[in-house]
């Protein structure tokens, strides 16, 4: 795998860069007045239960390895794409289903949009610009665990708080069989536009 060129680098510093931004503003914007470390505490349990912020620290970590010149580790081809998949997914998640729920204002609009906007589109577009090949489809089936993961762990909070991070995975209010409908969905999704990804990358190899 050839060494990101200079402009993919800028491009993965500048991504890296909104996405820090966009978290810290976010983290923030968390915070309880006054609240002191127990603020801080059920703040951070709370900004670590989204996986939209647990996607852009990926995205992060990812563009500052392939800033500084990275060709593996984190900088490699599964992780890059795996990454693509899942802040795709938030994109696409949050346009058709999240954003008629709320109507951010100040500076929270500013976090939601860095967050849900401009970190996809920048990171999709520095991907689709950047290196291809070496993917396998194990690591496919490696990166479809994240999400699996990630419910357990939605779940887990949503019944020590009362609060689940998002309303298709409320359990209290959906019931089993409509959250059991909507995991399926989600999981349907990740698959198809996982199969989706991994063959562009085969496409984009060979141009």
């Amino acid at each position: 795998m050839r060494a990101p060129s200079s402009v993919a680098r800028v491009l993965a510093g500048l991504t890296a860069l909104v996405a820090i931004l966009s978290l810290v503003l976010q983290f923030v914007l968390l915070l309880p007045p006054g609240g002191g470390l127990q603020g801080v505490g059920s703040a951070s349990l709370r900004f670590l239960g989204y996986f939209t912020i647990l996607c852009n620290i990926g995205v992060a970590a990812v563009c500052l390895a392939r800033a500084s010149g990275e060709v593996e580790g984190l900088a490699g081809p599964g992780p890059r794409a795996a990454i693509a998949l899942y802040i795709g997914i938030t994109g696409l998640v949050y346009v058709l289903v999240l954003r008629t729920l709320w109507h951010p204002q100040g500076w929270q609009w500013w976090a939601d949009a860095g967050l849900h906007y401009a970190v996809p589109v920048l990171y999709l577009l520095g991907w689709a610009l950047g290196e291809h090949g070496g993917l396998h489809w194990k690591q496919l089936l490696l990166a479809l665990l994240v999400p699996v993961a990630y419910l357990a762990w939605a779940m887990l909070l949503g019944r020590l708080t009362g609060q689940y991070p998002y309303p298709f995975l409320d359990m209290e209010m959906l019931g089993w069989k409509a959250l059991l409908g909507n995991v399926a969905s989600m999981t349907l999704a990740f698959i198809a536009l996982g199969g989706l990804l991994w063959k562009v990358d085969e496409s984009l190899a060979r141009r």
